[in-house]
């Protein structure tokens, strides 16, 4: 018998390839805001309602919904969204299911590799590692202590947080698409120095991630979801060109300007750390874009 798996976010571009890499072998289900179809239940995040159907006989639960970090600019309103709904809709979901008296098997929540703090140093950062003092930090530790109170509480057996970088994508919306977009116009430019680092990740290799935490009951805790490639801005800005078959001629965009149109968020282009995979390699997860160049061709040709 098939087992249910439930996911939140169920609009996004993650939470579409992954509905399609389990379905095979899980019933998917989806909790979602307006309902569309079987396999969507309604939630209001605000009012704090959620609609118990979704929750029943469900073994696994895949958390991402959350408001888009680089969006729009970071005003109070903005960082209240962010954070309320990561946080609260977790809660949303905890409070159900103690309420209801289910447990379930695991709780995979995402996170972002934002744990460690905006910044660019010499430091390769590990799971072990502890959370930055910035904005983004903080969201991302409230995010992974919610998830963690789904077994401090006794409802689920496991918890994982998948901590993301940069997700490559053919989504008209995601990074990729962004950085693309100037250099096919012959407008494309590294960002500040260029030398901060950019974590990426493909997305077939994030959504693997998301199936083998699911199946592997060993795993526990947070994991770094990022290639094992370190890159930089400029090494990304210039691999792109190359798999288009554009040149980058314009001088670095300056750090000051993109503050200026960016505000806050500005940091999330223009600082990065290199983030080790080695924690997932260990497990035995097998990435099957490890190299910056194979998924780009992936992406771009």
């Amino acid at each position: 018998m098939k087992k249910n798996v439930l996911i939140t976010g169920a609009n996004g571009f993650i939470a579409k390839n992954i509905s399609k890499l389990l379905q095979e072998n899980y019933n998917v289900r989806f909790l979602t805001r307006r309902k569309t179809n079987d396999q969507e239940y309604e939630w209001n995040i605000d009012k704090q309602e959620i609609d118990v159907r979704s929750l029943k006989d469900v073994n696994h639960i895949i958390h991402l919904a959350g408001a888009n970090i680089g969006e729009k600019r970071w005003t109070k309103e903005r960082k209240k969204l962010i954070l309320s709904s990561r946080i609260d809709s977790a809660k949303l979901i905890l409070n159900t299911l103690i309420k209801e008296n289910i447990s379930i098997e695991s709780f995979i929540s995402a996170s972002a590799i934002g744990y460690y703090g905006t910044l660019t140093s010499d430091k390769i950062f590990t799971e072990t590692d502890k959370h930055g003092a910035d904005f983004l930090s903080h969201v991302c530790l409230q995010w992974e202590n919610i998830a963690d109170e789904f077994k401090t509480k006794n409802i689920a057996k496991r918890v994982i947080k998948i901590r993301t970088g940069v997700t490559l994508s053919e989504d008209s919306n995601g990074a990729l698409s962004k950085i693309k977009t100037p250099i096919q116009y012959h407008l494309g430019a590294c960002l500040g120095s260029g030398k901060q680092y950019m974590p990426w990740i493909h997305i077939k290799d994030l959504c693997s991630i998301y199936k083998y935490a699911l199946e592997n009951i060993y795993l526990e805790g947070a994991y770094n979801a990022v290639s094992p490639e370190h890159t930089t801005n400029k090494d990304l800005t210039y691999s792109i060109a190359k798999h288009l078959n554009k040149r980058i001629w314009l001088p670095n965009i300056p750090s000051f300007f993109i503050q200026w149109v960016m505000g806050e968020r500005a940091n999330l282009l223009l600082e990065g750390n290199r983030i080790s995979a080695h924690k997932l390699l260990e497990s035995g997860f097998y990435f099957r874009y490890k190299e910056l160049d194979d998924s780009l061709k992936s992406l771009l040709q």
